[in-house]
């Protein structure tokens, strides 16, 4: 199974990442993990991606697709993957499943968390973190509105997603989730 987690900067993609890959026995994929793995280890791909971040630019969808392709490729896919903050364009959506199909694979299920925009704000003012204040917050937001948020028309049309109300429990949430998967 591929499934790919989708929702707002603290919709709890995270936490619900760490139930699923559990449960589910999957290779949990996420980007950042993957970027910061790749650049320790100097590949090939993590020496050009450092080159980006280095300069504060965003790593290119080419090498982000590459980074996972490597993952995907290098791991047993029997096991299945969980994708977490992963696509986060159409481009990027259009990209993986061009990479999967080269490798007879597919997506099988997008969960969307669908979390209120007062309750995202809360959830992250309450996190703690440097860079979590109000107007950071409401501008990653606005990215998420206007850049990510469009895959969910483009993953409704293939069938493959499946909307979670994320503002419940965290084991509401999980047992929602597992729910729908079957």
């Amino acid at each position: 199974m591929i499934l790919v987690l989708f929702g707002p900067p603290g919709a709890g993609k995270g936490t619900q990442a760490d139930e699923l890959k559990d449960k589910l026995n999957l290779i949990h994929l996420s980007t950042g993990d993957i970027l910061r793995e790749e650049v320790s280890k100097e590949t090939e791909l993590g020496i050009l991606a450092k080159k980006f971040m280095d300069a504060g630019e965003l790593v290119t969808d080419e090498l982000i697709i590459g980074m996972i392709k490597n993952k995907i490729v290098s791991n047993d896919t029997d096991k299945g993957f969980l994708l977490d903050g992963f696509p986060r364009t159409i481009s990027q959506a259009k990209a993986l499943d061009e990479m999967l199909k080269s490798n007879s694979l597919q997506v099988n299920h997008v969960v969307s968390l669908e979390v209120n925009d007062s309750i995202l704000i809360e959830r992250l003012l309450s996190r703690g973190r440097s860079d979590d204040n109000e107007e950071t917050i409401k501008n990653r937001l606005d990215v998420y509105k206007n850049q990510t948020l469009p895959i969910k028309e483009y993953y409704k049309s293939s069938g493959t997603l499946i909307e979670i109300k994320g503002d419940d429990s965290v084991e509401t949430v999980s047992k929602n989730i597992f729910s729908s998967l079957k």
